[in-house]
Protein backbone atom coordinates (compact mmCIF):
# COMPACT_ATOMS: atom_id res chain seq x y z
CA UNK A 1 0.00 0.00 0.00
CA UNK A 2 1.42 3.37 -1.12
CA UNK A 3 0.79 6.72 0.07
CA UNK A 4 1.84 9.79 -2.38
CA UNK A 5 2.15 13.43 -1.43
CA UNK A 6 3.12 15.32 -4.20
CA UNK A 7 4.56 18.80 -3.75
CA UNK A 8 4.02 21.01 -7.06
CA UNK A 9 5.69 24.66 -7.98
CA UNK A 10 3.24 26.43 -10.10
CA UNK A 11 5.23 28.79 -12.37
CA UNK A 12 3.23 31.88 -13.77
CA UNK A 13 -0.01 30.80 -11.84
CA UNK A 14 -2.36 33.41 -12.79
CA UNK A 15 -2.28 32.53 -16.50
CA UNK A 16 -2.82 28.49 -15.49
CA UNK A 17 -5.00 28.52 -12.68
CA UNK A 18 -8.01 27.91 -14.67
CA UNK A 19 -6.53 24.94 -16.49
CA UNK A 20 -4.93 23.24 -12.78
CA UNK A 21 -8.32 24.11 -11.04
CA UNK A 22 -10.22 22.35 -13.76
CA UNK A 23 -7.20 18.96 -13.37
CA UNK A 24 -7.86 19.43 -9.86
CA UNK A 25 -11.65 18.77 -9.98
CA UNK A 26 -11.30 16.00 -12.47
CA UNK A 27 -8.72 14.07 -9.91
CA UNK A 28 -11.01 15.23 -6.84
CA UNK A 29 -11.74 12.32 -6.22
CA UNK A 30 -8.22 10.28 -5.93
CA UNK A 31 -7.04 13.61 -3.72
CA UNK A 32 -7.22 13.06 -0.31
CA UNK A 33 -5.66 16.57 1.13
CA UNK A 34 -4.60 19.92 -1.07
CA UNK A 35 -2.87 23.04 0.25
CA UNK A 36 -2.09 25.92 -1.86
CA UNK A 37 0.40 28.24 -0.83
CA UNK A 38 1.48 31.56 -2.75
CA UNK A 39 2.86 35.56 -1.19
CA UNK A 40 0.32 37.66 -1.16
CA UNK A 41 0.78 41.81 0.18
CA UNK A 42 -1.38 44.41 -0.08
CA UNK A 43 0.40 45.54 -3.54
CA UNK A 44 1.03 42.23 -5.40
CA UNK A 45 0.63 38.45 -5.47
CA UNK A 46 3.36 36.13 -6.01
CA UNK A 47 3.20 34.75 -10.02
CA UNK A 48 4.50 31.54 -8.80
CA UNK A 49 2.58 28.79 -6.25
CA UNK A 50 3.30 25.88 -4.10
CA UNK A 51 0.27 23.18 -3.93
CA UNK A 52 0.65 20.23 -1.57
CA UNK A 53 -1.39 17.39 -2.47
CA UNK A 54 -1.94 14.01 -0.62
CA UNK A 55 -3.40 10.86 -2.83
CA UNK A 56 -5.62 8.53 -0.93
CA UNK A 57 -4.01 5.11 -0.55
CA UNK A 58 -2.93 3.39 -3.77
CA UNK A 59 -3.46 5.96 -5.97
CA UNK A 60 -0.60 5.59 -7.76
CA UNK A 61 -1.61 5.37 -11.78
CA UNK A 62 -4.01 8.56 -10.76
CA UNK A 63 -1.00 10.37 -9.06
CA UNK A 64 1.41 9.75 -12.63
CA UNK A 65 -1.33 10.79 -14.71
CA UNK A 66 -2.21 13.88 -12.75
CA UNK A 67 1.77 14.75 -13.12
CA UNK A 68 1.72 14.21 -16.36
CA UNK A 69 -1.16 16.34 -17.46
CA UNK A 70 -0.07 19.36 -15.22
CA UNK A 71 3.38 18.97 -17.40
CA UNK A 72 1.34 19.40 -19.82
CA UNK A 73 -0.39 22.51 -19.12
CA UNK A 74 2.09 24.60 -17.22
CA UNK A 75 6.13 25.09 -16.12
CA UNK A 76 5.96 23.41 -12.96
CA UNK A 77 8.71 21.76 -10.86
CA UNK A 78 6.95 18.20 -9.24
CA UNK A 79 8.48 16.59 -6.29
CA UNK A 80 7.01 13.38 -4.74
CA UNK A 81 7.62 11.84 -1.57
CA UNK A 82 5.91 7.88 -1.57
CA UNK A 83 5.44 6.33 1.65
Amino acid sequence: MSKIIMGIKLMERMKTASKFQELLSEYGCDICTRLGLHVASSDSCSPNGLIILEFKDNADDAAAEFEEKVYKIADATIQKMVF
